[in-house]
C-alpha cells in the first residue's frame, strides 16, 4: 500500500469517527461528568435548599458513605501498583 493510499484511507477513517462522535448531539443525555463540571463552575446551581423527604437524609449519608469506602479501596489498590 502506498503512503498517498494510506494517507486517503487515515483521513477517511478520521472523518468518520469524527461523525461518529458528533452524531445523535440533539437528543444526548448529560452524563455525570457533564453535571460535574456544571456544578464546578456554578456550584449554586447545583445546591438544593430544600427540606428532605422521609429517609433521604440517610440514604444520602449511607450512599456518601459507600462511595468513600470504594474510593478508599480504589486508591489503597492504585498504590500498590
Amino acid at each position: 500500500m502506498s503512503v498517498q493510499t494510506f494517507s486517503r484511507c487515515a483521513v477517511v477513517l478520521s472523518l468518520a469517527v469524527f461523525i461518529a462522535g458528533c452524531g445523535g448531539g440533539a437528543n444526548k443525555k448529560p452524563v455525570a461528568a457533564d453535571r460535574h463540571n456544571d456544578c464546578k463552575w456554578h456550584r449554586s446551581s447545583c445546591l438544593y435548599e430544600g427540606s428532605y423527604e422521609p429517609g433521604e437524609r440517610d440514604y444520602a449519608e449511607q450512599e456518601a458513605k459507600r462511595l468513600n469506602e470504594a474510593q478508599s479501596i480504589r486508591l489503597v489498590h492504585s498504590s500498590w501498583q
